[in-house]
């Protein structure tokens, strides 16, 4: 259930902070974002799917965290990130 890598490139791209940025904490949440979309309408199908759901909830606690380094090392480009996402609405 990973994301394809067309679309992975795609929002690396609109994300990436320079040029071939791959590891930075908004490109790194950006795609961790997109497979926890896709792994919650899974889940929503697949309602006995523990292993899936399992690992759903390991990528959240692994967003949590990155939004929470995000946050304290520059509240502004972490406000820009969730308004782009959608996240805390």
């Amino acid at each position: 259930m990973a994301i394809s890598k067309e679309l992975k490139n795609e929002i690396m791209n609109k994300f990436a902070r320079h040029e071939g940025d791959t590891g930075s904490p908004e490109v790194q949440i950006a795609v961790l974002t997109e497979e926890i979309n896709q792994l919650n309408e899974h889940a929503r199908v697949h309602k006995k799917d523990h292993h899936s759901y399992r690992g759903l909830m390991k990528k959240v606690g692994h967003r949590r965290n990155l939004l929470a380094y995000l946050r304290k090392k520059d509240v502004q480009r972490y406000r820009e990130l969730i308004q782009a996402l959608g996240l805390r609405r």
